[in-house]
C-alpha cells in the first residue's frame, strides 16, 4: 500500500476566534500556548495515510476546537509508527500519533521522545477471516495459514494469543507479507485469515470484496497493550509544557465531540486526501474505533487520561513478546503530568 508524501495542510480558524476563546476559558496570556492571542503553528504527523480513526483531528480543526486551544493544527500523513516516532524525535514535526509497541521500543532505542498520553488503550489486534470461511472460534485456526508482518505488534504477540486461547502455536502456519500482501491475499483467497488492527483493514476488506469480516480480537481472550496515541519531543515536553497540555486538551476534546457525532465527524475528513478510504468505510472505521478509547480503569475519564495500571500491563506484554529488551516503570515511556482535564 503506497503512503501519500503530499502535506495535508489543514487551516484551523482565525487567530481572533483563538484569542476570544481563550479568554472565555479563563487562560492567562501568560501560560496559553501563543500569549499574543495567535494560534500557535503545530504539526501533527499521523501513524499512516487518514483513516476512521484519525476523524477527530479533522474534526477538531474544522469545529475550531483546536483553534480554541491556540493551536493551529496541520496534519501529515504517516509512513508507520516507527517514522513517525522518529520524526518527531529529530524535532521534524512538533507531535507525533503512533503506536505505543513502536514508541516504547524506539524509546528503548534512545529516540528522545514520550509519550504525552494513549487514546487507543484497548488493542485492535486481531485475527480477521471472512465470516463464510468457517473459522468461528479460535480453535477453527488449527490447521490454517493467517498472514502476518514480521516484528509488528500484532504479530509479535500473536503467540501469546494462542496461549491464552489454547491452541498451539506450530498449529498454524504464518504466512509473512507486507499490509497490502495481507489484504491481498484473504480477498484472492490464498490465506485463510490475517492479522492487524481490526478497525482499520477489517472495514476496507469488507468493503473491496464485497464480504463480511469477522474478528478474533486479542482483547476478547484477555490480551490487552495500548495502542495509538500523541507523543513529542522530550525537549518540547520540558521547554513547552503550555503548548504540550493544550494539545492533549484539544485532542481529547476533540475525541469526545467525534464520539458524540460520529457522522460529522467522518464528513470533516472527507475529500482531505486521496488515497481516503470511501465515506461508508471511514465512518465504520472510526466507529469501530469508539470501545477502544478506554480500559475498565479509564472508562469514566476523558479521552487520553491513562491508567499507570495499564502502563505497566502494556509494558509486561510487550516484554513477554520480546518487544521490549526488560520491563521499565511507566515514567521511562510516558509523561504523566498532562492529563487531560476533567471538565470538558
Amino acid at each position: 500500500m503506497s503512503v501519500n508524501r503530499t502535506h495535508i495542510a489543514v487551516a484551523a480558524a482565525t487567530a481572533t476566534a483563538a484569542m476570544l476563546a481563550l479568554a472565555g476559558c479563563g487562560s492567562s496570556t501568560e501560560d496559553a500556548p501563543a500569549a499574543d492571542g495567535s494560534a500557535s503553528s503545530s504539526t501533527l504527523m499521523l501513524n499512516w495515510y487518514p483513516y476512521g480513526e484519525h476523524a477527530p483531528f479533522y474534526y477538531g480543526v474544522q469545529e475550531g476546537i483546536f483553534a480554541e486551544h491556540g493551536i493551529d493544527l496541520q496534519i501529515d500523513a504517516g509512513q508507520g509508527s516507527t517514522k513517525t516516532a522518529q520524526a518527531v524525535g529529530t524535532s521534524k514535526v512538533d507531535f507525533g500519533w503512533a503506536d505505543a509497541p513502536a514508541v516504547l521500543s524506539n524509546i528503548d532505542k534512545g529516540v528522545d521522545i514520550k509519550s504525552t498520553g494513549v487514546f487507543l488503550q484497548t488493542t485492535p489486534s486481531a485475527v480477521q477471516v471472512f465470516a463464510d470461511s468457517g473459522i468461528e472460534t479460535p480453535q477453527d485456526l488449527v490447521g490454517r495459514t493467517i498472514a502476518v508482518s514480521a516484528g509488528d505488534a500484532p504479530t509479535t504477540t500473536f503467540p501469546i494469543y494462542l496461549d491464552k486461547v489454547d491452541v498451539p502455536a506450530d498449529a498454524v502456519t504464518q504466512q509473512s507479507l507486507d499490509a497490502a500482501g495481507k489484504m491481498s491475499a484473504l480477498m484472492s483467497g490464498r490465506v485463510d485469515g490475517l492479522i492487524g488492527f481490526s478497525h482499520d483493514q477489517g472495514p476496507t476488506i469488507a468493503d473491496k470484496s464485497g464480504r463480511a469480516v469477522h474478528y478474533l480480537r486479542y482483547s476478547d481472550a484477555g490480551l490487552n497493550f495500548f495502542s495509538n496515541g500523541l507523543i513529542a519531543h522530550t525537549a518540547t515536553i520540558s521547554d513547552e509544557p503550555e503548548l504540550v497540555q493544550a494539545m492533549v486538551d484539544a485532542t481529547s476534546e476533540a475525541f469526545a465531540a467525534a464520539v458524540a457525532d460520529p457522522e460529522a465527524a467522518v464528513e470533516a475528513m472527507v475529500g482531505k486526501d486521496p488515497q481516503m478510504p470511501p465515506r461508508e468505510v471511514l465512518l465504520e472505521q472510526w466507529q469501530q474505533t469508539i470501545p477502544l478509547l478506554s480500559t475498565p480503569a479509564t472508562a469514566d475519564l476523558p479521552p487520553g487520561a491513562n491508567s499507570a495500571e495499564d502502563w505497566t500491563t502494556t509494558i509486561s506484554t510487550l516484554t513477554e513478546a520480546g518487544l521490549l529488551e526488560s520491563a521499565k516503570e511507566p515514567g521511562a515511556y510516558w509523561e504523566s503530568s498532562f492529563a487531560p482535564k476533567t471538565d470538558q
